[in-house]
């Protein structure tokens, strides 16, 4: 729950007269209580808002006209910012989806009907994205709550999507400088236009030149791509559920996955979804972006890690960052996982940076709450010692709370997480046991892959030799894991090449309309046995040879309640999320050389 301390500060950072019809009056900008900006009655009223479209001049030319590309631009702002003696802060959100995607049918995906290992069959080319009228309207999000608290609020296209010039790159450079662009012109740093292609230039004589950014899901990749940048003026930023490896997106330890729900989707098939940009270069945008860098980056015949990846990874890119980074994600979004914002705030704590993190529950997106994101603005943006610095580094929304009522902890993971080893005793194809003793000479166990049957129905199952499952006691109290797990597997495959999934579920498997999201599956992770010695040189399997490999699953803070079993499934292919070979290929598992690590609260003695 909230626990900070309470400030009411009525801070007049300007104060001056705004005329309306016969009558003038004094406006303070902002007003502060509990440490936030609160709405100030003036800037309430859409009709009085200015609303305005430009065109700021960037540094790249990545459609290869010869000339700098610009990025299309909305502001929202009070009028009363007009004359020129008022000046604020701005919040800021760009992204490829303002001016539409490709549409259904989505035929364009990769076929994931293919043996592990081989090269894919050919992807059929997207459809010609029919951008959003002409129009310049760029989005509505944010205004109606930031725009009354005091602040201007500045959308942007990314390159060659809407009216910005450029072409897409999925997660180039040309992202990151774009919005640096934007946020230099808001400083008077960069140009402004009124056309794409004119001279007559816009100044933001009103922005005091502090932004903040934001956006969920790709919208939040992007803040964090521009803060890589290390751009002075940029104060702040939240982003939510942000995509921050496209390796980590479309990949894991090897293994060609797709994101949850996309299955088949790739880098060139985004690309493809969002390129709604100037028509006259769509053609040359997809030869020399998407058929020839894209194409030959991506390598779906192995998975491996390679320069192409490296340079979408922003963990690479956190040199020049410095701005404070309040993170938001979800422990059940299995779109873009949990991972991508673990592995940024640990980096950044790791590197002194002003960082907090919120998580909930639930899947993909999800904010923080408001009154959290105001503080983190108001902070950073006007300057107000509200003490945000001062609150608990981590805020989780609990298995039964609302997403504005987190539970504040020191840090995450939990400082009083151990991790805690599970050994495995077998029984297949019925459930063996999981425990904290470690059985000797264990022995091995064998199942068959078979994509037909997808993850629920395996874990469901008590008896099937299509995956291995193992079965904790029922547990005597809560168990609250918070961290990342790992698991450790000693494997061998009949075929040179093979899916490997992992999933931690809490049994018996809850049904019907009851069921909660975090009642059932608790976590999972996958890999290609091929990596098992390197990210970025995988080898061909020798069939029938045990090959040792570790990798995380992905990280979570959740409470098990008493009574109910940890059960640990491995399994092959997983329909949702791997490639589709056909059935037969089996693995051995030596569970002497497999274990499960778990970051529990209270060590090993919370599992008795």
């Amino acid at each position: 729950m909230r626990s900070f301390r309470t400030f009411t500060l009525w801070l007049s950072v300007f104060t001056f007269m705004v005329v309306s019809g016969l009558s003038a009056q004094n406006i303070q900008v902002p007003v502060i209580e509990d440490g936030q900006a609160q709405v100030i009655p003036e800037f309430e009223d859409p009709e009085n808002w200015i609303r305005h479209d430009l065109w700021v001049e960037t540094e790249f030319d990545s459609d290869g006209n010869g000339e700098p590309d610009r990025m299309h631009v909305a502001v929202t702002r009070p009028q009363q910012t007009e004359s020129g003696d008022l000046k604020l802060p701005v919040i800021y959100e760009t992204s490829p989806y303002y001016a539409g995607t490709a549409q259904p049918p989505f035929d364009f995906f990769w076929n994931v009907e293919h043996e592990v290992g081989e090269e894919p069959p050919a992807r059929k080319e997207g459809p010609d994205v029919q951008r959003r009228g002409e129009r310049p309207v760029i989005s509505n999000s944010h205004i109606r709550t930031w725009v009354p608290r005091g602040f201007i609020v500045v959308h942007s296209s990314s390159p060659g999507t809407g009216l910005s010039q450029g072409s897409p790159t999925v997660g180039g450079d040309n992202e990151s400088l774009a919005s640096k662009a934007v946020i230099e012109w808001l400083n008077g740093r960069a140009k402004g236009y009124t056309t794409p292609d004119g001279n007559e230039e816009v100044e933001a004589f009103w922005s005091t030149g502090q932004v903040g950014m934001t956006g969920t899901s790709y919208n939040g990749t992007l803040p964090l791509a521009a803060a890589t940048t290390g751009v002075d003026g940029l104060e702040a930023i939240i982003p939510v559920a942000p995509n921050t490896s496209y390796y980590h997106y479309y990949r894991s330890n090897g293994l060609v996955r797709s994101p949850g729900g996309y299955l088949g989707e790739d880098v060139d098939v985004l690309y493809d979804f969002i390129h709604s940009g100037p028509e006259e270069y769509r053609e040359r945008n997809n030869r020399v972006v998407r058929d020839g860098i894209i194409a030959k980056g991506i390598d779906r015949k192995t998975g491996d890690y390679n320069d192409f990846w490296a340079g979408r990874d922003y963990l690479n890119d956190l040199g020049p960052l410095k701005a404070p980074v309040l993170m938001a994600h979800a422990f059940n979004d299995w779109n873009v996982m949990p991972e991508h914002s673990y592995r940024i705030y640990n980096a950044l704590k790791e590197k002194g940076v002003e960082t907090m993190v919120y998580y909930h529950q639930g899947g993909h997106g999800g904010q923080p709450p408001i009154w959290l994101m105001n503080m983190w603005f108001t902070r950073y943006l006007y300057d107000v010692e509200n003490g945000v610095e001062d609150l608990p580094r981590s805020w989780i929304t609990r298995e039964d709370d609302e997403r504005d009522q987190p539970t504040s902890y020191p840090e995450y993971p939990h400082p009083g997480a151990q991790d805690v080893t599970f050994y495995l005793s077998g029984n297949a194809p019925e459930r063996g046991t999981l425990s904290t003793q470690k059985t000797n000479d264990a022995g091995t166990e064998t199942f068959m892959d078979n994509v037909s049957f997808d993850g629920t129905a395996l874990a469901k199952a008590k008896w099937t030799n299509h995956r291995l499952m193992y079965v904790s006691q029922p547990l005597t109290d809560s168990l609250h894991i918070s961290g990342v797990p790992s698991i450790t597997v000693k494997v061998a495959s009949s075929k040179p090449a093979a899916n490997l999934s992992v999933w931690l579920v809490a049994l018996p498997w809850e049904e019907g309309r009851g069921a909660k999201i975090t009642d059932n599956i608790i976590t999972r992770g996958w890999a290609d046995p091929q990596n098992h010695d390197s990210l970025t040189e995988s080898e061909p399997l020798e069939p029938g040879t045990f090959y040792t490999l570790t990798f995380d699953l992905q990280p979570d803070d959740q409470i098990i309640p008493t009574g109910q079993q940890l059960g640990l499934m491995i399994f092959s292919s997983d329909q949702e999320y791997t490639l589709h070979p056909q059935p037969g290929t089996e693995l051995t598992v030596d569970l002497d050389g497999t274990s499960l690590t778990l970051p529990i609260v209270g060590g090993k003695m919370s599992t008795k």
